[in-house]
């Protein structure tokens, strides 16, 4: 009762007579309530002005980055035509998978079967496929780039929650391992690596374009903003490369290099008349599209790359400078007895004892002592003028990558045992191209004209390094080089007089040289009267019993230049067919 009664009365004590009222509240407290939301209120109204006036800008750059994206729209690569338009190089639509792994609901036993399914169809081993997904950064990964367009619709077609696609380009190659080293490869950006797909890069890229688009939290886009700016499409390049020369080329040379066991080889054809180049083909060569497991052997441009001491295919240089000089005529005689001559501590010798030949003979017979007494009538300047002149010791000004300048001194070094032995075609080098590209002198009345890898048709303008009469001169001891009784009758071809000439060396190991590697090569034009196409083959460490060029390298050109003479419509210059009885070709090296 009397709890009540005390519980009644403390309900019925007034506010106002509280005893916590009466007492006196200090008046700097209350000030420092009153100031300190003051303070608040300012702050924030500093603020609330900071974002959205003074430095609006960057809140609404910081927004963007999370809801606005830019889209790169890539621009589709430029074709690479041959000379008649027909493909070596295109592009088609390979979407590209890739993955967002915290979104993908892996516990889902449903999702787990999709997952399984996406592996199957991208030919990925399982564990292989959920290491993709395990990565650290769980925002993005690439789970397979470039893919077949059917593969990626079915993988579309499962609809998986944060697995999703990037339209990209995948190049082809028509033509493959026989245009590879041509044409080169892209890398999976879809950049050059290699070949024309390098060298013109930029003419093949064009320019890609943008779209700013708003997408959700799932990577959706919800709707573009501003404007688009489309790509621009790369250039397509026609070069003047003939697909089915370029073939028959690289199927000649691969039967040649099999049959004979060799490391390697190559063939250029020139056209004698524009100096464009029909067909480059190397051996061992690869697929542009298909690179797992690549070698260096088989990258290699070696037509362009390698260099190598020309040997015997020097000795009609050192006989037409010799003519241009005035030292010598055709039928000049050249004392070669007794085969063999003892210079500078060396001894330089013929593979026979030729006795006496005119100059004519000594292109005929390869003689290499014929070869070192014309050089001796000359200075060394005038032999190191003329080299420069044909491009020897230069970078070939072609439009492609990798192409090599060789190896020539200046002529202020040579001691008298170089000056001679460079007659024949060793103490410099060169590649294949250049060599080649060397005798367009001789197939074009003494003009070196300009070599060119992209379709040209007129005719080139060259630069005079022989006087015509001189490369004529030159071009019937070619044809006799070429006939029976030189170093390279199977170098003759059904219809098609033919002129060249053979070579072989021996491949330097270190500071010397290797007792029993050799490269083996020929060099020629045809038909001889009225060159059209310049022909050189190399075979790089035939090893199955032959080794001379006139052997190995002669049939190869012989069926290069019938059959690319023939696609041509060149007619015919000889009416008959020659008879040649296949003898063991010996040349002096």
């Amino acid at each position: 009762m009397a709890r009540r009664s005390l519980r009644q009365g403390a309900r019925s004590v007034p506010l106002s007579t509280s005893p916590l009222l009466a007492s006196k509240t200090p008046v700097w407290r209350s000030r420092l309530i009153v100031g300190g939301i003051a303070i608040g209120f300012f702050g924030l109204a500093g603020r609330a002005a900071y974002v959205q006036v003074f430095g609006n800008a960057f809140f609404k750059r910081q927004g963007e980055v999370r809801y606005a994206r830019t889209l790169e729209l890539p621009a589709n690569r430029g074709r690479i035509l041959d000379r008649n338009g027909l493909l070596l190089a295109s592009s088609v639509v390979a979407p590209s998978i890739w993955a967002i792994p915290e979104d993908i609901d892996r516990e889902d036993p449903e999702v787990r079967d999709k997952l399984r399914q996406v592996a199957r169809l991208l030919d990925m081993p399982q564990h292989e496929f959920d290491r993709k997904l395990e990565v650290e950064d769980k925002s993005f990964v690439w789970v397979k780039r470039q893919v077949d367009e059917p593969i990626a619709r079915q993988i579309a077609a499962l609809d998986i929650k944060g697995l999703y696609q990037r339209k990209e380009y995948k190049r082809q190659y028509p033509e493959g391992e026989a245009a590879a080293h041509v044409v080169g490869f892209t890398n999976v950006e879809d950049k050059g690596q290699e070949g024309i797909e390098l060298a013109f890069e930029r003419d093949l890229a064009g320019r890609a374009g943008s779209r700013r688009v708003i997408k959700d939290r799932l990577g959706r886009v919800v709707e573009g903003v501003g404007e688009q700016v489309p790509p621009l499409e790369g250039r397509d390049i026609q070069l003047s490369v003939d697909s089915k020369v370029q073939y028959f080329a690289y199927q000649k040379l691969r039967d040649a290099v099999t049959a004979h066991k060799a490391k390697a080889g190559s063939v250029v054809v020139l056209d004698a008349i524009t100096g464009e180049v029909l067909a480059l083909a190397n051996y061992p060569s690869y697929l542009p599209d298909q690179r797992r497991n690549l070698s260096g052997e088989q990258l290699r441009n070696r037509a362009l790359t390698d260099v190598f001491e020309p040997g015997s295919t020097m000795k009609p240089i050192t006989v037409a400078m010799a003519l241009e000089a005035g030292r010598i005529v055709p039928t000049t005689p050249i004392d070669t007895a007794p085969g063999r001559l003892q210079m500078g501590g060396f001894t330089i010798s013929d593979i026979h004892n030729y006795g006496l030949l005119t100059v004519e003979g000594v292109i005929q017979k390869s003689s290499n002592i014929g070869a070192l007494k014309i050089a001796q009538k000359m200075a060394p300047r005038e032999m190191w003028d003329t080299y420069t002149a044909l491009g020897y010791g230069q970078k070939p000004q072609l439009e492609f990558p990798g192409a090599v300048s060789g190896r020539l001194r200046p002529w202020k070094s040579w001691r008298p045992v170089e000056q001679a032995t460079m007659a024949y075609g060793y103490g410099l080098s060169a590649s294949l191209f250049q060599m080649a590209h060397s005798y367009t002198a001789f197939a074009h009345d003494g003009e070196i004209i300009p070599a060119t890898i992209l379709k040209s048709p007129a005719p080139a303008t060259g630069l005079p390094v022989f006087s015509a009469d001189n490369a004529r001169a030159v071009r019937r001891m070619l044809r006799m080089a070429a006939a029976p009784g030189g170093t390279g009758p199977l170098a003759q071809t059904v219809g098609y007089s033919v002129g060249g000439k053979s070579g072989t060396a021996h491949k330097q190991v270190g500071k010397g040289y290797a007792s029993n590697k050799y490269r083996a090569w020929f060099t020629g034009m045809a038909p001889i009267d009225k060159p059209r196409i310049v022909v050189a083959v190399m075979i790089d460490e035939p090893s199955n019993g032959q080794y001379f060029g006139g052997l190995v390298a002669a049939p190869v050109f012989s069926e290069v230049v019938q059959q690319t003479l023939r696609m041509m419509n060149v007619a015919p210059d000889l009416a008959v067919k020659p008879a040649v009885v296949a003898e063991a070709v010996e040349e002096s090296f």
